[in-house]
């Protein structure tokens, strides 16, 4: 195959299909055919950076397929592209949807509860002459934990839900697809992450109603992660989210992105972290504090027409909190 996207996606989905098959006992072995010997691998904390198919086996895939009988990838979105990012080479897919499993031994210390749970995750894989040399794997703990009854952030804005993947169905980019809706969509991107930059140098200039309709379509959907939620249409955005962030958290510094792309209709970023930000009013439950915090962040989104419809985050809160002297998981052994 000599497209390198379609090439790119082919080893990716090659390695999704080994892993369905794979146990605790195997998933070292599957992971190494796909992922070469010094893959860099980055999770969400308590997961962290690995180093190569041992290193991502041992923190993340052994302890998961341990807890989880009948573990299927539930994907939503997948599509791949060149990283658009000046001083970041590479071919990416990005692959979004539900790690769906009966949920039977601890994970975590979170309590099984012998029922489906289904984890939310997007997972970034960079493909070099068939190898998997980086990946990026981030799923949303805070969301497990609440539906496995421990609901630690009972406070946040918007709703907790098990999340649908795009209106329309058809996210699942697994052929070529047109180089200038591709282009249009990160045009969309870049204009959209620009008027967020606008808006944290002076944040009157526009009121948020207005910075957010010449990017989005009034009937957006947000789906934001556990200790925040998901919401609907720009002004319970506003409400439920925007509003929020805004005034509990301060001094937001951007420090950039290490991929972000976009395929068709379909984008996304992941930084490591994206944003550094002090929590000084009060966030998530949170008491107020001068912790200068990172927040490693994914962003994918869905272009309809000329505006953005759909947008799915995912935040290493657990990673955020801990910052901030908030250790979620130790609270469970206790």
């Amino acid at each position: 195959m000599t497209d390198p996207i379609q090439n790119a996606k082919a080893v990716t989905q090659a390695h999704f299909t080994a892993l369905a098959g794979a146990t605790a006992d195997t998933v070292a072995d599957v992971l190494g055919a796909g992922m070469s010997p010094d893959a860099i691998w980055r999770g969400v904390h308590p997961f962290n950076v690995q180093t190569g198919p041992q290193g991502a086996a041992r923190a993340f895939w052994q302890p998961l397929l341990t807890a989880f009988t009948g573990l299927q990838r539930r994907e939503d979105i997948f599509f791949g592209a060149t990283n658009s990012i000046a001083d970041q080479s590479g071919v990416w897919t990005c692959s979004m949807g539900h790690l769906m499993g009966l949920f039977d031994a601890p994970f975590l210390n979170i309590p099984p509860t012998r029922k489906i749970a289904m984890l939310r995750y997007a997972e970034f894989n960079r493909v070099t002459d068939g190898k998997i040399v980086e990946t990026a794997l981030f799923c949303d703990l805070l969301h497990l934990m609440t539906q496995a009854g421990v609901g630690r952030f009972p406070q946040q804005t918007a709703a907790h839900l098990v999340q649908p993947g795009p209106r329309g169905n058809d996210g699942l980019l697994y052929g070529p697809q047109d180089a200038g809706e591709s282009a249009k969509t990160l045009a969309l991107i870049n204009r959209m992450i620009g008027a967020i930059d606008a808006a944290n140098e002076d944040p009157r200039a526009l009121t948020p109603r207005e910075e957010l309709q010449r990017d989005w379509h009034d009937d957006m959907i947000w789906w934001g992660p556990e200790g925040i939620g998901a919401t609907y249409t720009i002004d319970r955005y506003i409400e439920q989210h925007q509003g929020p962030f805004r005034r509990h958290l301060s001094d937001r510094s951007f420090n950039g992105h290490l991929a972000r792309f976009t395929e068709g209709n379909y984008g996304g970023f992941f930084g490591w972290p994206n944003l550094t930000l002090t929590n000084s009013n009060g966030f998530m439950g949170i008491a107020a504090n001068e912790t200068r915090a990172d927040m490693r962040v994914v962003d994918i989104y869905r272009r309809d027409g000329d505006k953005l419809a759909e947008n799915w985050i995912f935040i290493d809160m657990l990673h955020f909190l801990k910052m901030q002297g908030v250790d979620v998981l130790a609270e469970l052994s206790g």
